[in-house]
């Protein structure tokens, strides 16, 4: 792997891969915590919009640029971050980075466009408030950051994305999409070190190679003061839905965010065997599903705790869930358990980074970070070094219950 920095301060990395098959993302630091002086929602609905035209090209041309390859292009939105990345043949990526690139340097937000898109993400907004189980989580993390930048929702509200105007987007782009806050990455079967050759290149011609000045702060990286609450919201919904938990360990709180995470999976990560799916569903039968979310920013983290069931189950669940996390509290776990634990971590971990995409998209979120990737040999020695008493004092902290706040649909 190749990893490097351009003269205008932009970051890139190109790892060889054996797939016939390129993908490259533009990674941008410009995320829903980057709105202030903003409407609320205008990270994700830039991130809409930058498909709507450039300086050169068409909404259609866009569209259909890379179609005409069998290729694909796609984007997202994330609190801190706004991605753009692509799928290609490997001989095609060259045109999948000049678009990209082109799409974050000259999009135009034509005025009949952007209100022809308001429509799509209001849609999108309501179609939420069709699955509980996706808004609570946005309504717990709004309540737990309120009156901080991560309280703001990615989507915002309609009343919010009706407020945005075209002269909005091009200055929040203007202002935020500058290459000391962009990391490009590659994955592929190429040549890193010609690749890398046709990467300078490219954004030498978008960006120059003198240093971008450094970005006016526009979000003052400020530790948020969690709110405590217990709140139940009628939904007249046939199952209730649940979410309780707290803050925890941010990106870039040292050792505690290792722990944090196998914590998570030991409690409610993707395998069946997870303590809380084994005891509420395989056991009771009382859930569909249950599942422990650990999500990591720049100044703090969010531990949250999920569940979907009928009505009558719910206080009942919470009583397992209770019970499950102060056996985690009470005593650390056996090493037979710790080493189950770890290597099953390092094992859907393998198994995710062998996808090309996911590799590509985690990239450029570590280097924007971090300034560097950590190589596979590394995340193995962190993980296989988690103890049980670390575990058990995450457990302790995160889920202290004077730290917990909860959030019922009903």
């Amino acid at each position: 792997m190749i990893v490097g920095k351009a003269g205008c301060r932009l970051q890139y990395a190109v790892k060889r891969s054996g797939s016939a098959v390129g993908y490259c993302s533009l990674s941008i630091k410009c995320g829903t915590r980057d709105e202030a002086g903003f409407p609320e929602g205008t990270a994700h609905f830039t991130e809409h919009t930058i498909f709507k035209g450039t300086a050169r090209r068409s909404a259609s041309s866009i569209n259909s640029y890379l179609d005409r390859l069998g290729g694909e292009l796609n984007a997202y939105t994330t609190k801190e971050e706004i991605v753009i990345h692509s799928t290609v043949l490997k001989e095609d990526l060259g045109k999948a980075l000049g678009l990209l690139m082109e799409l974050a340097t000259s999009p135009s937000f034509p005025c009949s466009e952007v209100e022809t898109e308001k429509g799509v993400v209001i849609d999108e907004i309501n179609s939420y408030k069709d699955s509980p189980s996706e808004e609570i989580y946005d309504r717990f993390e709004e309540m737990l950051f309120k009156g901080h930048p991560l309280g703001r929702r990615i989507l915002g509200k309609s009343s919010d994305i009706r407020k945005i105007t075209s002269e909005d987007l091009r200055q929040f782009t203007a202002e935020r999409f500058i290459p000391s806050r962009m990391a490009l990455a590659v994955v592929a079967d190429v040549d890193e070190k010609k690749m890398e050759g046709n990467i300078l290149r490219l954004v030498s011609r978008f960006f120059g190679d003198s240093p971008s000045p450094e970005p006016v702060p526009t979000t003052v990286y400020s530790k948020p003061v969690p709110c405590i609450f217990d709140k139940t919201i009628e939904k007249r919904n046939h199952e209730a839905n649940a979410v309780f938990g707290g803050t925890a360990p941010s990106l870039y709180d040292g050792d505690a965010r290792y722990p944090a995470a196998l914590l998570a999976n030991i409690l409610g990560g993707p395998a069946s065997n997870s303590l809380l799916n084994s005891e509420l569903r395989e056991k009771r039968g009382w859930v569909y599903n249950v599942e422990t979310t650990y999500t990591q920013y720049a100044d703090t983290g969010a531990f949250i705790i999920s569940l979907g069931c009928d009505r009558a189950n719910l206080e009942k669940c919470f009583r397992s869930i209770y019970r499950v996390v102060g056996k985690l509290q009470d005593a650390p776990l056996g090493e037979v358990r710790m080493k189950a634990a770890r290597k099953q971590l390092l094992g859907q971990m393998a198994i995710s980074s062998d996808n090309g995409e996911t590799q590509c998209l985690s990239m450029g979120k570590s280097l924007l970070a971090y300034g560097r990737i950590s190589t596979d040999q590394e995340l193995r020695d962190r993980i296989s070094s988690i103890s049980a008493e670390s575990i058990m004092n995450a457990a302790r902290t995160i889920l202290d219950p004077s730290r917990l706040s909860r959030l019922i649909f009903l």
